[in-house]
């Protein structure tokens, strides 16, 4: 088990990471940002209903990108990168420093 808020500035490490490459190509870096955020959910065991269906959201959106990137639009790409930032800024709220 890790020390608490090891995991939280491991989390805003990456994610400053991801913010750039998300800026300059949102489409390619979302596979990245997911994995962030399932690991994040899965780690800390959220059980909030909203928060797992918006994950779940943009989960789907970027399993579609991935195999089909043609059918997927910009807004459908914001969307998702959305959903992450909201699912990702929960878990960071709720977690300890």
């Amino acid at each position: 088990m890790t020390e608490p808020g090891l995991d939280k500035h491991e989390w805003e490490a990456e994610m400053s990471a991801l913010e750039e490459a998300l800026g300059e190509s949102p489409a390619e870096a979302l596979p990245e940002l997911d994995r962030l955020v399932a690991r994040m959910l899965e780690e800390v065991g959220v059980a909030d209903h909203e928060v797992v269906a918006e994950f779940e959201a943009a989960h789907e959106i970027t399993l579609a990108a991935e195999c089909d990137s043609d059918a997927i639009s910009p807004g459908d790409i914001g969307a998702a990168i959305n959903g992450y930032r909201a699912v990702y800024d929960h878990v960071i709220s709720h977690t300890e420093s």
